[in-house]
């Protein structure tokens, strides 16, 4: 029974064409297409490339670090044993050139970063030479360099004076308003405009403001003492080789915008202070973080820009502030234009003031004039056809004076005189800071 119904189901094929065919047909696509079907199964994975979950999203660009795409490593051989193609079908042709998932893994887990900088050892800054015999102990200053500074600054100090302290001895010397490029270097002053042959008009002296009359306090009020060129203020370009004939002690920097400093100014203020000279900037908008206050930081650190030179406070014990000073009841920093007041800055060399910065606006404070007891200011209207015998030096700004108890505050006699006397304890600080280091080079 069994033998006919196989012999009937096997003539009921025979019989059946439309079945048959189909029966083929199917036999034949296998054969084809099976290994290819079962080879893209096990060799594309379905997260590598594709959709916002996957391992590479394909619509983010989301390169490796530079250090991993400057040093690729080699391609590693495909460990997949991969059965052999049957024909150069399109699907054959995109799974079997996709980058294998072994060879990845293995690249992301033995690929090193590539470090961006030097190793620390060689970026870290060198450790200062011990200065040699003759420079003087634990400075760093070579007696080379201690006898530039002995030669630029010597001409300043007139003698030790009969008694102690400052206040007995004699100085001569000149300072000058930096002129640069860019912003109001003139922003405390009153320029007088002169005519020069070939060169057309220019600032050349300076009329009145800031640096004159603080020049004009230390002389009236020092005896005599402290000689300074006070009428004769003048502008100086901060790339002139004038510095270094002309010697001063300091160059006054004011201004309340902001400036770039050429290289060859960068490169003139840098020998002028690694002589002994000094730079003082004094902002004529108070306060931090304005433009000239970002400036002029930025700027100084183009001309002292070792790491190890950087921005700090006159401590409360500096000479400035301490019994020894020229008038010693200036204790500490006294507030400036509207009672600002910030702490003192400076830039050192030596251990010793390079770049000095005051953020108080003291060159406004400097444009009124004190009468002779410095107990009030000079007013003209007061006794008509009197003048104090500073009065001729000592200016008054009349539209700052317009300006009192509306818009500017804290310019009241006795906080204008301790701006003063703060000012000329500094310059007498800057006119002496370098004679006992340059004393103990032996070799001098």
């Amino acid at each position: 029974m069994e033998n006919n119904f196989v012999a009937n189901f096997i003539d009921k094929l025979r019989n059946s064409r439309d079945f048959t065919i189909s029966f083929l047909i199917h036999v034949i696509f296998v054969a084809i297409f099976g290994t290819t079907v079962l080879f893209k199964a096990v060799q594309e994975p379905p997260d590598f490339e594709g959709g916002s979950e996957g391992f590479v999203g394909s619509t983010e660009e989301t390169a490796p670090p530079p250090q991993q795409t400057q040093q690729e490593m080699p391609q590693t051989q495909d460990v997949t044993v991969t059965p052999t193609p049957v024909n150069n079908s399109a699907v054959n042709a995109i799974t079997t050139t996709a980058t294998s998932p072994t060879s990845f893994s293995m690249a992301q887990m033995v690929m090193a970063p590539v470090p961006t900088a030097a190793p620390a050892a060689t970026t870290m800054s060198a450790p200062k030479p011990s200065a040699p015999v003759g420079g003087v102990k634990g400075t760093g200053m070579t007696a080379a360099a201690a006898a530039g500074i002995k030669g630029f600054t010597g001409g300043w100090g007139k003698g030790s004076g009969s008694g102690t302290g400052t206040r007995s001895r004699e100085f001569e010397f000149t300072a000058y308003i930096g002129q640069y490029a860019g912003g109001d270097w003139d922003s405390t002053i009153s320029t007088v405009k002169r005519t020069k042959p070939g060169r057309g008009v220019e600032p050349d002296n300076i009329d009145n403001g800031s640096l004159p009359n603080l020049l004009g306090y230390i002389s009236e009020f020092s005896g005599g003492k402290i000689k300074t060129n006070y009428k004769n203020v003048k502008t100086i370009k901060l790339d002139s080789p004038d510095f270094f004939s002309l010697k001063p002690p300091f160059i006054f920097l004011t201004g309340s915008k902001d400036f770039v400093l050429t290289e060859p100014e960068v490169e003139n203020l840098r020998k002028y202070v690694s002589l002994g000279g000094a730079i003082w900037g004094d902002s004529s908008r108070p306060g931090r973080n304005s433009r000239f206050d970002i400036a002029f930081r930025r700027e100084m650190k183009r001309v002292l820009p070792d790491k190890d030179k950087e921005w700090e406070e006159l401590p409360p014990n500096h000479p400035v502030f301490t019994g020894h000073a020229y008038y010693p009841e200036v204790k500490e920093v006294p507030p400036g234009i509207n009672f600002y007041k910030e702490p003192v800055y400076c830039l050192k060399i030596y251990g010793e003031i390079a770049v000095i910065y005051t953020a108080n606006d003291y060159g406004d404070m400097w444009q009124f004039a004190l009468d002779t007891d410095r107990k009030k200011l000079y007013l003209e209207t007061d006794r008509p056809g009197y003048a104090p015998p500073h009065a001729t030096y000592l200016a008054q700004n009349q539209q700052l004076l317009d300006l009192r108890e509306r818009l500017i505050f804290n310019v009241e006699p006795p906080a204008l005189d301790m701006s003063f006397k703060f000012g000329v304890n500094m310059i007498i600080h800057l006119l002496t800071r370098w004679e006992s280091k340059v004393k103990s080079a032996t070799s001098l």
